[in-house]
């Protein structure tokens, strides 16, 4: 069903549309960068950087659980590992900026093309779910259905719109006619 596009719920709709965007862009420039960052930056880095980030909590308390799980989590953090969270998170992130901008400039074949990406993205995050049990995968399945939803209804709604201020190729084709 179509909401009228000029109700408020259209209207609200449309709100969300554009905040998701605007944060849906934030969350890709940012992964972007992170996997820029650990593309470009050298292995003994991060693991300093990391010893450096959990040493103060340690010589307070050397008992910190969450201290201990990062100390831990980057000393047997491999190279190759970096490389690959490196070209994941940039490609993720291109992705996901790179369609955010078709969408927020109004691109029509970009709303499929979108809806495609968060489709492949909920069915990952799906299966990661049932595998891992984590939730955090579970709410970001359901935002991304969720957003799915909200680009196919700017989709049917952008499609209205112009279909409405451009006349049809029959009407061109029989003004054409006419002026003959």
């Amino acid at each position: 069903m179509l909401v009228s596009p000029y109700s408020r719920l259209s209207e609200w709709l449309h709100w969300l549309f554009e905040a998701s965007l605007l944060i849906k862009g934030t969350f890709a420039a940012g992964e972007t960068l992170s996997g820029l960052g650990l593309l470009l930056t050298p292995h003994g880095v991060v693991l300093a950087f990391w010893a450096f980030a959990t040493n103060h909590h340690l010589t307070q308390d050397p008992n910190d659980a969450m201290a201990l799980w990062f100390r831990t989590l980057a000393t047997s953090f491999p190279g190759d590992l970096q490389h690959f969270y490196a070209l994941y998170l940039l490609a993720h992130g291109a992705l996901k900026f790179t369609m955010v901008i078709m969408l927020a400039r109004r691109i029509l074949w970009g709303y499929p093309a979108a809806m495609l990406v968060l489709a492949g993205f909920v069915v990952y995050q799906g299966t990661e779910f049932v595998t891992q049990g984590s939730l955090v995968l579970l709410t970001l399945a359901a935002l991304d259905a969720f957003m799915i939803l909200l680009v196919y209804r700017e989709w049917t709604v952008l499609k209205l719109q112009r279909s409405l201020l451009l006349p049809s190729s029959k009407a061109l084709q029989d003004a054409a006619n006419r002026a003959r």
